[in-house]
């Protein structure tokens, strides 16, 4: 089972302008459901002149029983965003965090 969990899911319609990998050994547990891989994915949607680039970037979580990937930020938020959003999420133990909503989200559609 594969889940877009955005309000529009065509935001993420085409390969990803840039992708931070967090986790990818595979050998993670969640309750029942074993993460395969951890990404933050960056989609640049639109410029502004004065505020630069618009930035969406969402988690995906691939697990043995589905994917889900859902909004983790999104706004103008200047330079390198991902890089910084990726290093806040590791550095303030936001993965287990992001790993548990996406296993919730999961569970919530398969039941």
């Amino acid at each position: 089972m594969n889940i877009i969990d955005l309000h529009d899911p065509e935001r993420v319609n085409r390969t990803p302008d840039e992708v931070e990998v967090l986790l990818s050994s595979g050998n993670f547990i969640q309750d029942e459901f074993k993460i395969y891989k951890v990404e933050l994915r960056l989609y640049l949607e639109k410029n502004d002149e004065k505020l630069g680039d618009y930035s969406l970037i969402t988690s995906f979580v691939e697990t043995d029983k589905g994917t889900v990937e859902m909004v983790y930020d999104e706004g103008f938020r200047g330079q390198d965003s991902l890089k910084r959003a990726s290093a806040f999420l590791t550095s303030n133990l936001g993965m287990s965090g992001l790993i548990l909503r996406s296993v919730i989200s999961l569970r919530g559609k398969t039941s």
